[in-house]
């Protein structure tokens, strides 16, 4: 199967990102408990996550419908994310955890529709399935592969490390997807 420049892009951005993003995993249980956050915390700060990230997926897919941005707003998406992520260090009780995992899930919420819309056009007809399997199946992948990364990283040195290589490694991803606007009118039809 040939996949096309963008579709490349988006693919390398989409795992780094992935990456970036997967080295926390469970491990978000322990940050919160290390704060001071109970399981209530942690419940009250996902809820706001994922109330957060949907009501976003919403409004940011009816905004920019068939707008020509795309490729700008998953840079600024996959940048705000990277910022959120460098913000777990400044995190010292719950309820600045409550506004992080809020600011996450908007970035998320700006990144993905877009991600997944320009995905979507960059697909040749006669690969597209196997286009979406090998996007799911390489994020399931490096996940997996980051946790345990990120695991070892809190275990042998210290969350701030963790967060901070986190940060950098969105940062590399977002510098990855930032290669799409240099031709984000063939990109954006």
């Amino acid at each position: 199967m040939k996949l096309s420049d963008t579709t490349k892009i988006l693919l390398w951005g989409a795992n780094i990102w992935y990456f970036g993003e997967g080295m926390l995993g469970p491990l978000y249980a322990i940050f919160t408990e290390k704060i001071g956050g109970d399981i209530l915390d942690i419940t009250w700060a996902w809820s706001a996550y994922l109330v957060a990230t949907g009501l976003f997926y919403i409004l940011v897919g009816k905004l920019v419908n068939r707008k020509k941005y795309k490729a700008k707003l998953l840079f600024i998406g996959y940048l705000l994310n990277a910022l959120f992520t460098f913000c777990y260090l400044l995190v010292d009780a719950p309820f600045e955890l409550f506004l992080v995992q809020i600011g996450l899930g908007v970035a998320e919420a700006i990144g993905t529709p877009v991600w997944d819309a320009l995905f979507a056009s960059s697909l040749h007809r006669e690969h597209d399935t196997y286009a979406w399997g090998l996007s799911t199946g390489q994020s399931q992948i490096v996940s997996g592969i980051a946790f345990a990364v990120g695991g070892l990283l809190a275990y042998y040195y210290s969350f701030d490390l963790l967060f901070t290589i986190m940060g950098v490694v969105q940062l590399v991803a977002a510098g990855v997807v930032f290669q799409l606007m240099k031709n984000s009118s063939e990109i954006c039809r």
